[in-house]
């Protein structure tokens, strides 16, 4: 039998336009929530590749990785169950719409981000100074 293990998720913080796109999350958990984009992980996809689909299915953006944030594995993360996210950071290109999870797309100041859904704001105050980083070369 095969051993149980965590379900693997990958979320994107997105710099676009010097901003952070969120979106507001259509279905449960924390359906109406603002959220990083992201999701689960196909089998036979990679890590990057998954991040890549999840935002343009969810956003409608083009991203390009910058780098690994870090791998996110608390149990309690997600009330759906034990998930670990591997997140990154991204830069989007295009006009962003809301498609798949998300019920729409908004663009947020790094100094202005809302309550979020998930660990997302601990994600993000973990890469202010990778965002900051990147905006002073913009």
């Amino acid at each position: 039998m095969p051993p149980t293990t965590p379900k693997l998720t990958v979320d994107a913080v997105i710099v676009l336009n010097r901003q952070i796109v969120l979106i507001e999350r259509k279905n449960a958990p924390f359906q109406g929530k603002f959220a990083l984009p992201g999701g689960f992980v196909d089998i036979g996809e990679t890590t990057e590749e998954a991040v890549v689909r999840e935002v343009l299915e969810e956003t409608g953006l083009t991203i390009e990785i910058v780098k690994l944030l870090g791998v996110y594995s608390e149990p309690s993360r997600d009330p759906r169950g034990h998930t670990v996210s591997v997140v990154y950071l991204t830069l989007g290109k295009g006009e962003p719409r809301a498609d798949s999870d998300a019920k729409a797309v908004h663009l947020f100041d790094v100094s202005d981000i809302p309550q979020m859904a998930f660990d997302h704001n601990l994600i993000i105050d973990n890469a202010r100074s990778d965002i900051y980083g990147i905006l002073s070369r913009m």
